[in-house]
């Protein structure tokens, strides 16, 4: 195989044709960055519960919290400066999607020249999961953002003059760093480079022990206050991603969970491109025809899709969870088809994925038109929230007795603490608890503000499972009648909830086992 070496030298010089593509996928960026910034602030969807928690930590910074590492909190306290209102929620996202993209084109003109260069960035824009991940506030935009940029330093290596090559490695480990305060998937970078300095013995060569010491002394020196904040809160948030995989022994095989999910990687990353991935991947493996800068692009695209594949047959995945091979895979595409003279697939992919992101802005746009094409169900979640939270907080102010407002869904108590944010502030407003169910804590609203006797006297109960409902009720000593809450999603769905007033909370008892409540 051959190495590291881009095979497009010339790509380095700031010729005209490369300053022309560079200028082009700086237009391209910011004409879809001011798409995809416009759309957030004309569309009525509301938060989803999880961007709502993610407001919530915004409101206390912290060097990590329950689920999460505070990459997205961060990004968030620095979006709602001037307001809280939805859009500056979602700021960050649409702009960590464009440093991605113009890191894109910086990576593949290193690696292949520019006319891969240019392609792939618009190919990446286009990326189904990256319209997604433009639109909703979420852990995979900062990610792939110092992904990709830390990738970029790290094919820059071996072109370095000695001297300054510890600087670079620096950089590349410090970007990684960020990344895995992004999120944790970022541990895909790291075994990308295990595999590739393992076989590309090219690449191997300016990892001196001083080079290697700069990249993991920047890397610690960034994570470092992470590592500590998780060591001080028992590891929870580490623990929380291993639950994650939800792994059981007497039952570790789904193959439908495996079709499921081999089947959304062609809706997120794209059918002709990930089509293309799998396909080439294997073609050129078996003929042996990888070059240095593929081989390279493929020990990070492929660990990430080849272990939460693995992951889905023996639990479940979602299909977000290969963002962090998103990168690299776009790159490799479309290098392949441009080597290939497989142009009109390349138009194809760009001008089907071009398709589907009109279709989804238009469906952000306008939650209607998504309704009558039949997809409504996709924006349920995005729903609702504002006018459930309105019913709680106004049945509380009707009665100032109350000493606390609590719920049985962590979706819906992130959303109260959005959307009931005014009334939350208010110095005689009743805190927010959640009803925890079982004796241990399922999550960080039961960790944080579960239900207690001490706000107990009369509690403003309402339950988003009915099935819990009888269980919600016999903690009290006393309930009121039931109010049925019910909020139109769109002409066919609603989401209901059961509301009533308890007094005198007191908790039966939970088995030791199971943790759920020993009812007479």
């Amino acid at each position: 195989m051959s190495s590291l070496s881009p095979s497009n030298p010339s790509a380095h010089r700031l010729s005209d044709p490369a300053s022309a593509a560079w200028r082009m996928a700086l237009w391209i960026t910011v004409a879809l960055t001011a798409v995809r910034l416009a759309t957030i602030f004309v569309t009525p969807l509301e938060l989803y519960p999880d961007e709502a928690q993610y407001w919530l930590w915004s409101r206390t910074l912290d060097f990590g919290y329950y689920s999460k590492p505070p990459m997205v909190a961060w990004a968030i306290w620095a979006t709602t400066l001037a307001g809280d209102g939805e859009p500056l929620v979602r700021l960050s996202a649409p702009l960590f999607q464009a440093a991605t993209a113009l890191g894109v084109f910086v990576l593949a003109r290193r690696l292949y020249g520019v006319e891969v260069a240019l392609a792939a960035c618009a190919l990446y824009h286009l990326t189904p999961g990256v319209q997604l991940s433009s639109a909703v506030v979420a852990t995979d935009a900062p990610l792939m953002a110092a992904l990709v940029w830390s990738l970029a330093l790290y094919v820059q290596l071996p072109g370095t003059d000695a001297p300054r090559q510890w600087r670079v490695a620096a950089g590349a480990g410090a970007l990684l760093g960020l990344a895995f305060l992004s999120k944790y998937a970022a541990i895909y970078a790291l075994v990308g480079v295990g595999l590739h300095l393992i076989l590309d013995r090219e690449a191997r060569a300016p990892w001196r022990p001083a080079v290697i010491a700069a990249a993991l002394a920047s890397a610690l020196a960034v994570m470092a206050p992470n590592l500590v904040w998780n060591a001080l809160h028992g590891f929870s948030t580490v623990q929380h991603t291993a639950a994650n995989a939800n792994w059981s022994a007497s039952d570790l095989f789904h193959p439908g969970e495996l079709l499921d999910f081999v089947g959304s990687q062609f809706g997120v990353f794209g059918p002709i491109p990930f089509a293309v991935l799998i396909g080439g991947a294997a073609l050129m493996i078996w003929r042996r025809r990888l070059t240095g800068p593929d081989l390279l692009l493929l020990c990070f695209a492929l660990p990430p899709f080849v272990i939460v594949t693995l992951q889905a047959l023996l639990s479940r995945a979602n299909a977000n969870w290969t963002a962090a091979g998103y990168v690299a895979g776009v790159i490799l595409v479309t290098a392949w088809l441009l080597r290939w003279r497989a142009k009109g697939w390349l138009i194809a992919a760009l001008g089907t994925q071009g398709v589907l992101a009109a279709l989804f802005l238009s469906f952000v746009i306008s939650p209607d038109l998504a309704e009558r094409a039949g997809m409504a169900n996709s924006f349920k979640r995005a729903k609702g929230w504002s006018q459930m939270t309105e019913a709680l907080t106004n049945r509380a102010m009707h009665d100032l007795r109350v000493t606390a407002i609590a719920v049985d869904d962590r979706f819906l108590f992130n959303a109260a603490a959005y959307y009931g944010r005014d009334y939350f502030a208010r110095a005689d407003a009743a805190p927010l608890r959640m009803w925890a169910r079982t004796a241990t804590p399922q999550n960080q609203a039961e960790t944080e503000a579960a239900l207690t006797a001490a706000d107990g006297d009369r509690v403003l109960a309402i339950s988003l499972e009915p099935d819990f409902t009888a269980e919600m009720k016999a903690d009290f000593h006393k309930v009121g009648e039931v109010e049925i809450v019910n909020v139109w999603l769109d002409r066919e769905r609603s989401r209901r909830a059961e509301m009533f007033m308890g007094e005198g909370f007191a908790p039966q008892p939970r088995d030791p086992v199971t943790g759920l409540p020993i009812r007479p």
